[in-house]
């Protein structure tokens, strides 16, 4: 490759012990290299002899002199960028580094490169990582899922998101009867079980952190329902409608999916390994991540497919499950179903949740699809 070099390179010397430069001159013939160096006052003239590949060519930087590293110390430097750039053409040093010199060169390339990083980015944010996150949540074993729920349990019930429920016992008996008709329709392998508590809780003088009216699933099956849902419910069908709902985000992996969703790559980790240390140190992110990231428009949209068939099978409608979710929007029990206004455009494809309206739209669909013919 350097057979053909012929090049007199002018720069400046610098001997490595002092921060005196010399003019000079480099010349590469071939494989032979000669640095000629200037006299200059006391210091005597200087000649040098190396092969080609004793030289150590720095890595272009903007404009700045270029740089080659001689034995013993010294380097060479030259504002002849177009000469060093030929001898790094003929020695193939720092190839790629410039391909990245000649995107900085030029504006429009650069410009054109952070906008189809960007899109990528965006793609994999939007795409990629929910796809992977998934795959992660599938593959995940049952024993790090009981991980999960065991340890997202004792977090919840310290007192900082919830409280013991101030349900009668006879109220929370006949819940757990009727939650077990939901259940069983579910089916599958997670042992579903019911926790019911105060949303509300005021440990620290009344500073916890306020559930409120909710329900959402953990991992394995662990269903939580707060006493201000079942407040704001005008009928137990509602709360059932809620409860199967939920059972489609555990059946579906959604609780799971969000969890390594919201908080990265790093917890893909424990899928793949099955690490249960692992999975118990970051259940705690569990209630935070559901509480606060809430699911997006595909598993809110399959879970309700999940309680509506749930709703016609049952009751033969999805009226219930409508009317209470028009309810939660609002936090009003005179709310009605007709008074859930449609987000406009822009904020709904801004939304990463369906809206209550389209969530109460879709349950209509499904009600007129399950609807026997007349």
């Amino acid at each position: 490759m350097t057979e053909g070099l012929n090049l007199k390179i002018e720069g400046i010397y610098f001997d490595g012990r002092s921060s005196r430069n010399r003019a000079a001159l480099l010349q590469v013939v071939g494989e032979q290299v000669l640095l000629q160096v200037q006299p200059d006052g006391p210091l005597s003239a200087l000649e040098e002899r190396w092969q080609v590949s004793d030289l150590r060519i720095e890595p272009p930087l903007g404009r700045i002199r270029r740089i080659v590293k001689l034995p013993g110390g010294g380097r060479f430097e030259t504002p002849d960028d177009a000469a060093i750039s030929r001898l790094e053409a003929g020695t193939t040093r720092n190839r790629g580094l410039g391909r990245v010199r000649h995107i900085e060169s030029r504006w429009s390339l650069t410009l054109g490169t952070l906008a189809a990083l960007g899109v990528v980015t965006w793609g994999f944010l939007t795409y990629g990582l929910p796809a992977l996150a998934r795959q992660a949540a599938a593959a995940t074993p049952r024993s790090v899922l009981a991980s999960f729920d065991r340890e997202a349990i004792k977090l919840l019930d310290n007192g900082e998101f919830m409280g013991p429920s101030r349900l009668s016992a006879a109220r929370q008996a006949q819940l757990q009867q009727q939650f077990r008709q939901v259940r069983d329709w579910a089916g599958g392998a997670y042992p579903y079980t019911l926790l019911l508590r105060d949303g509300k809780p005021q440990k620290a003088g009344g500073r916890g952190f306020s559930i409120g009216a909710n329900a959402f699933a953990l991992p394995n099956g662990t269903v939580v329902m707060t006493d201000q849902l079942v407040a704001l419910a005008g009928s137990d069908r509602e709360l059932m409608g809620v409860l199967a709902h939920e059972t489609g985000h555990v059946t579906h992996r959604h609780a799971l999916s969000s969890v390594y969703q919201g908080l990265g790559l790093s917890l893909l980790g424990v899928a793949l390994t099955g690490d249960l240390v692992s999975a118990t140190s970051f259940a705690a992110a569990v209630p935070t991540t559901l509480l606060s990231n809430g699911y997006s428009r595909r598993a809110e949209t399959q879970s309700d497919e999940v309680a509506g068939a749930y709703m016609m099978q049952a009751y033969g409608t999805t009226s219930p499950l409508r009317r209470i979710l028009a309810r939660l929007e609002k936090d009003d029990l005179k709310a009605t179903e007709d008074s859930i206004q449609d987000a406009g455009r822009a904020e709904d494809m801004l939304n990463t949740h369906p809206g209550t309206k389209q969530r109460i739209e879709h349950l209509r669909a499904i009600e007129e699809q399950g609807k026997p013919a007349p």
